[in-house]
């Protein structure tokens, strides 16, 4: 399956809309947008709205890892199903935004197993009871700290945990026969990345985390990422992980000389760009400067 635009800008036009009763504008509406990808040895990516899904299917059963929104899983759940009568065995969470966990729900009486690192439920749950949203949460029933193994089929599941970063329960997840690691949040592909200091995140861990991913997978890895500037480059290569590590560093390095220089938060956040950082794109740079700033301050 292939990315559809979900509505063309031109088609919002009044003059375009004219064109279409409300019988054809629905249609249009429900039109497929998502996108069902194969990858490597029995594992592939779901993407439609939110963070990445990666997931496996082979003889003994199908892994989930990451679930989007309410709306958006029951969408991966029908097209493993099309191809597997096996059991869901385990849903994986990254971490606990919603784009990642919301989802959950989806797969609840469907799946055997959910699990995260234990600040990411816990972290989940101050959300949940924060946003009065309980009732729509399908929590972890298994959780880790510094890492995790299981297998199902042949394939063997490796989570580790190398401390805060995006916030301060992300765990990337690594396929270790199909040799693919979903990443989370811990990286954003040229995307300039959201951060949570509320749930514990780290700008200065978030450089070591990626160091230890980069001693601990090798190139041959392909890595499933939790967002990308471009839709199409959610997955990547060490490459890749080597320029998020270089973009943590580079803003370490520019916010570290403005405190010291006498700047404050406010003059920091009129930067535009982060001096050696080249391709990263978006609007999220003042989320970066901010976090960083309060945190070396």
């Amino acid at each position: 399956m292939h990315r559809r635009q979900f509505i063309n800008t031109s088609l919002l036009s009044a003059g375009a809309l004219a064109l279409f009763n409300k019988s054809s504008f629905a249609n249009l509406l429900a039109q497929q947008t998502y996108q069902f990808k194969p990858l490597r040895s029995n594992m592939g990516i779901f993407t439609e709205r939110g963070g990445t899904i990666a997931w496996l299917s082979n003889k003994d059963g199908i892994v989930v890892v990451d679930a989007e929104f309410p709306d958006t899983s029951p969408h991966v759940i029908a097209e493993l199903q099309k191809q597997s009568d096996k059991p869901f065995q385990w849903l994986i969470n990254t971490h606990h935004h919603g784009d990642h966990t919301s989802g959950n729900i989806a797969f609840k009486g469907l799946v055997k197993n959910v699990a995260a690192h234990a600040n990411s439920l816990a972290n989940q749950k101050d959300v949940a009871i924060k946003g009065n949203s309980e009732a729509k949460q399908l929590y972890p029933d298994t959780t880790f700290t510094d890492q995790w193994k299981m297998k199902v089929g042949d394939e063997h599941i490796h989570a580790y945990y190398w401390g805060p970063g995006h916030t301060n329960g992300d765990a990337m997840i690594h396929f270790e026969n199909a040799n693919i690691v979903h990443t989370g949040d811990l990286v954003f592909n040229r995307r300039y990345p959201v951060v949570d200091p509320a749930h514990g995140a780290s700008i200065k861990n978030w450089s070591v985390t990626l160091q230890k991913a980069q001693k601990q997978f090798n190139k041959d890895t392909l890595f499933v990422f939790g967002h990308a500037f471009d839709p199409e480059k959610v997955t990547g290569s060490m490459d890749d992980i080597k320029a998020m590590q270089n973009y943590m560093d580079r803003l370490v390095d520019f916010v570290s000389a403005q405190i010291k220089a006498g700047k404050t938060k406010d003059e920091v956040l009129t930067a535009t760009a982060i001096p050696g950082v080249t391709d990263w794109q978006g609007n999220g740079i003042k989320a970066s400067l901010g976090a960083a700033y309060d945190e070396l301050k």
